[in-house]
């Protein structure tokens, strides 16, 4: 039979075929090249060329004139059996289908024979664009303007490069995934997280493909996915606080007990839970994600991550389905075992089911809980049920980060475009077990020893970086020290270290060296500096923090200094707008108010009901002026969650003391604030941990804090809590710098060696004991002397004697 005359480009596969199927291109790895089709169906025109050159297309019969004209005889450019080289690596062993020998390499052998040919030029551009880190499939797309379209973004001049800016967020954010990741694992070894390692490239490749997104026009995001990874997720792009993950190893998941109310339920473990945030992006637009909860049944999310999706754009007005997206992500095994996902494939051409394109990323581990490729799917490739839909799928080499975030972008792009669903495979490799107490050598052990002596994708990529010699050792070390997330020293820099070319007060200068100092030495922490930890700690996380008021930006006792000024230039410099990568400019506010208690405190009021996950103060000069605000205090703060049913968290702070400013600079008129308390007096609480809901259940809290791990504490449980209440602070005046109003750095990060440890840890203490060395049950105490504040500070061992025979 004579071979069908198709044109030499068509027949190889290198430009999309004509609508009519044709021949399909399917990587073998995502290294393997688009030339081992092309070279196979060569062979076959070569055969019948050499058997009668008549019966082959013109364009064949020249190509291969050509060849042998210019080929050397001892090449075999056209000798059948001739094994030639491999166009492409084999197969991955194991897979169904899969085979080591050579197929049809003598046509790329011979085309090296002659470099200065145009078609040897053809082939190096063909090899740089389809056999690097990334395999296109999408000759299976029956469009020519989808294929052309793709060829474009693939086939092109010069290979996407990004510049050192670039790169560095790049490595900034691969940073924070690994170094998530290692903390769960050190902190808590034996517990069952499904971590990412192996797969990190994933969490970056994530933000990337939101950004470009949101540059694309998507405002909300719909994200469902399996446990693997998903607390990374959870922390690192939806922004859940890191605090609140943390706690949940620690049998925290479980919402506060009770049958009745609000915070009721049964809870789940803390790898099912989702959450929601509005992210800021690279291009400076905001993106609303939603991740949404999900059972252990693999895949079972899919459907209704579609159908939340589709009624986002319904509700939205989004009729063409560009500002709300869906994104899937998948495990390989479940990709192509669970029906599901078929059946959610096939909705997303449907009329009153499609929502113009959902991205689907494969975490493609090469391995199952224990099954390997050949026994859980009968197709080549984990994706392979996506062809059905006429969808690309890029295979992307996990470790490669740059070609990772290509692909993402790539993904958002088509979504965009096209309106279609769009597959990642992303091959990586699962370092642990399925979960973190499972020994995967039991049953993969060569695979196993392999990954054992691996580097991780974040060290592979530092050696790219410094190879190149654009990033210096100082760049990688400088993102490393800001990736330690939530930790206070990973804020010292921010809040103690000023702009070489700054030129501040020198008083001022003085006072940021004792800050240094204090957290080098871990001891002798004072009020100014536990406030800045505690908004820098809040900022790492992703938390807005809006301090406002008259004068807060210096602050009245001239403690807080958050805003410098030149002393030359008159330029100001905001220590803390410098904490995080790429920090938002509004992420920290602090503003000097108008002369207005009234006004501005209600201003403030309404800013913080807007975002559960932002921490906004209103600071009084004094807190006799509180007054001048007082119908916000008794119509709104004190009654609005029993009238309204809408909590807040604001927090207003009240300085508060008689310190020979007269009586109209010294009383918070704290009695007044006790006074409007709802808690019932009568009532003893729970004190059981599980059973604990006074605050829920009063109105708000009023605190007169006594030390300033105290006050740091007090404010992050603002944001790491899971209600809201207002907070009353009766903030102190000759504390700010009383020699024993002084916190250890132990007390507020826990760390032992500091001096001073505290053996009560790090929570917000109710009670605090004395620094007196007590047995557990002391005898012979007939007086229990309570107080707090600057009271608290007046006692030392010599005194307290002589107090206690006055009473």
């Amino acid at each position: 039979m004579r071979q069908p005359r198709l044109p030499f480009h068509h027949a190889c596969g290198l430009v999309p075929p004509p609508p009519c199927p044709g021949p399909s291109r399917s990587p073998a790895s995502p290294t393997a090249s688009s030339t081992a089709p092309a070279a196979s169906t060569s062979r076959s025109f070569q055969r019948a060329w050499e058997a009668d050159p008549s019966s082959v297309d013109e364009s064949w019969d020249n190509f291969f004139r050509n060849f042998v004209a210019q080929a050397s005889p001892s090449a075999g450019v056209l000798r059948p059996d001739h094994p030639g080289e491999h166009a492409a690596p084999p197969p991955r062993q194991g897979l169904p289908g899969s085979s080591s020998s050579a197929s049809g390499g003598c046509l790329a052998s011979s085309l090296r024979t002659a470099p200065c040919s145009p078609s040897v030029r053809f082939l190096s551009k063909l090899q740089q664009a389809y056999c690097g880190p990334i395999g296109y499939e999408y000759m299976h797309i029956p469009d020519r303007d989808k294929c052309n379209w793709l060829r474009e973004k693939i086939e092109t001049a010069k290979p996407r490069d990004y510049d050192k800016d670039r790169r560095l967020v790049m490595l900034d954010r691969l940073i924070w995934s690994t170094q998530f990741e290692n903390f769960l694992a050190t902190k808590w070894a034996t517990a069952k997280r499904f971590g990412l390692e192996g797969g990190e490239t994933l969490i970056p490749g994530m933000k990337e493909m939101f950004d470009r997104a949101a540059d694309l026009g998507v405002e909300n995001i719909v994200i469902g996915m399996p446990h693997r990874g998903r607390l990374n997720v959870l922390g690192n792009v939806v922004r859940k606080p890191l605090s609140q993950i943390f706690s949940e190893f620690t049998g925290g998941t479980r919402p506060v007990g009770g049958e009745d109310g609000l915070y009721t339920g049964t809870g789940d473990v803390k790898y099912h839970l989702g959450t929601s945030y509005d992210r800021p992006t690279r291009g400076g637009k905001r993106i609303h994600l939603s991740l949404v909860a999900n059972p252990s049944h693999l895949e079972a999310v899919d459907p209704v991550v579609i159908g939340k999706t589709r009624a986002k754009q319904f509700y939205s007005n989004d009729a063409d389905r560009t500002k709300n997206m869906g994104i899937l992500i998948h495990g390989d095994g479940s990709f192509a075992g669970q029906g599901v996902v078929y059946e959610t494939l096939h909705l997303s051409a449907l009329p009153n089911y499609t929502t113009g394109g959902t991205i689907h990323i494969v975490v493609n581990n090469q391995v199952a809980f224990t099954t390997d490729p050949r026994a859980g799917r009968s197709s080549q490739y984990c994706t392979d049920v996506a062809k059905a839909l006429n969808a690309p799928i890029f295979h992307v080499n996990g470790d490669d980060l740059e070609a990772v975030v290509r692909v993402c972008e790539l993904a958002a792009e088509w979504r965009q475009t096209f309106h279609s669903d769009v597959v990642v495979d992303l091959i990586c490799y699962r370092r642990f077990g399925h979960n973190e107490i499972d020994e995967p050598s039991f049953t993969q052990p060569k695979m196993y020893q392999v990954i054992k002596n691996h580097p991780s994708s974040l060290k592979l990529y530092e050696q790219k970086l410094l190879g190149t010699g654009e990033v210096l050792k100082e760049d990688v070390q400088r993102i490393h020290d800001k990736g330690q997330a939530g930790d206070t020293e990973t804020c010292r820099q921010a809040i103690t270290t000023l702009p070489e070319n700054f030129k501040p007060h020198r008083a001022v200068k003085k006072i940021f060296e004792l800050r240094a100092a204090m957290i080098e030495s871990g001891e002798g922490i004072d009020w100014a500096v536990a406030e800045a930890l505690a908004f820098a700690t809040l900022i790492v996380e992703g938390n807005h923090v809006r301090l406002s008021g008259q004068d807060v930006e210096r602050g009245t006792f001239s403690h807080r200094h958050a805003v410098l000024h030149d002393q030359e230039t008159g330029v100001k410099y905001c220590p803390l707008d410098h904490v995080a990568m790429n920090q938002s400019e509004e992420l920290f506010t602090v503003s000097n108010s108008s002369l207005s208690e009234f006004a501005v405190l209600g201003f403030e009021l309404g800013y913080s009901m807007e975002n559960p996950n932002s921490l906004v103060l209103w600071e009084a000069q004094f807190g006799d002026f509180a007054n001048g605000a007082q119908v916000m205090f008794d119509q709104f703060l004190s009654s609005g969650e029993a009238k309204w049913l809408r909590q807040t968290g604001l927090v207003v702070l009240l300085p508060h003391g008689y310190d020979g400013q007269g009586p109209e600079h010294s009383s918070a008129r704290l009695e007044r604030f006790l006074q409007m308390s709802d808690d019932n007096p009568f009532v003893i609480p729970e004190m059981e941990p599980t059973l604990r809901k006074q605050i829920q259940e009063c109105n708000w809290q009023v605190v007169n804090v006594t030390t300033p791990a105290n006050y740091f504490h007090v404010l992050r449980r603002q944001i790491h809590r899971e209600f809201r209440k207002p907070l009353i602070v009766t903030a102190p005046k000759n504390l700010l710098r009383h020699k024993d109003c002084k916190s250890n750095l132990s007390e507020f990060d826990d760390v032992e060696g500091h001096p001073g440890f505290d053996k009560q840890g790090t929570r917000f203490k109710r009670l605090i004991k004395d620094r007196n060395e007590h047995k557990q049950v002391e005898e012979g105490i007939n007086r229990l002397i309570l107080c707090s504040g600057k009271v608290s500070a007046r006692f030392d061992v010599k005194s307290s004697k002589l107090l206690i025979e006055k009473f």
